[in-house]
């Protein structure tokens, strides 16, 4: 019953969105992959739909060279409990790892919220003093465990951007991510700018976490190269530049 209800109100807001944005002159989206998902499902014409990634602030989440990393420690984030985000994944990737890394913490950025799929998983994986979760903290705070931490890990299905990956990469934390959705155009090459695993996989999702533990020199690499990537395309910056060209161009038609 619950299923049928969520369903219909997803196929109610689809509908309503679709109306709205037949009606707009001009649409802004974050990626190359919302822009190719709303054009097929909203069926909005290509020429008035824009590009317009968001951003990240890169003298805010940054290196810090007095802060060591803890090659036990791994950091992802827990904004929603839903299966889209692939938080079972991670935890079954952690359990997984914990085999060859017993002292292995995962720290979650987040609550963990009562009777979630995330608090189910944990108990069903024993999984109870390897996780911590961390919320209620400046994003100063969030900035020393990205330095603190040997990765982080994107494990999502599916995402239209990913403001946690750009986050990390930001702050030189090498990246483990998904090819869900827009992430590969968001985190890069795989071995380069981050470590790309196939989504709903925890074996892969393992392995990619493995790569960034065994080695820490080549992962430093990968975490200079993942800020390199931000500065020069995921800044708000870039973001404000490019939103006031359509203000401008829409100005211009009217």
């Amino acid at each position: 019953t619950y299923q049928r209800y969520a369903k219909a109100r997803w196929y109610a807001f689809t509908k309503m969105q679709t109306r709205v944005a037949r009606r707009l002159r001009r649409i802004i989206t974050v990626s190359q992959n919302s822009y190719d998902d709303i054009c097929r499902t909203h069926d909005v014409s290509p020429e008035k739909l824009f590009v317009v990634p968001v951003g990240v602030d890169p003298d805010l989440f940054k290196p810090l060279p007095n802060v060591e990393r803890k090659p036990a420690q791994i950091i992802s984030t827990a904004s929603a409990d839903v299966a889209m985000k692939g938080q079972r994944f991670l935890l079954e990737a952690l359990a997984k790892l914990r085999t060859e890394y017993p002292d292995l913490k995962l720290v979650l950025i987040g609550r963990l919220k009562e009777g979630s799929i995330a608090q189910r998983t944990i108990e069903e994986l024993r999984l109870g003093d390897a996780v911590e979760f961390v919320s209620g903290v400046s994003d100063e705070r969030i900035v020393e465990l990205y330095n603190e931490s040997a990765c982080a890990v994107v494990p999502s299905l599916y995402e239209g951007f990913s403001l946690p990956a750009i986050e990390a990469m930001s702050s030189g934390c090498p990246l483990v991510a998904t090819t869900g959705g827009a992430l590969p155009e968001v985190t890069g090459p795989d071995g380069e700018t981050c470590y790309s695993v196939a989504p709903a996989d925890s074996d892969a999702l393992a392995a990619g976490i493995r790569r960034a533990l065994d080695d820490p020199e080549g992962s430093a690499r990968i975490g200079a190269a993942g800020r390199d990537r931000v500065i020069t395309r995921w800044s708000w910056r870039h973001t404000a530049v490019r939103t006031v060209d359509h203000y401008r161009a829409l100005l211009a038609e009217s």
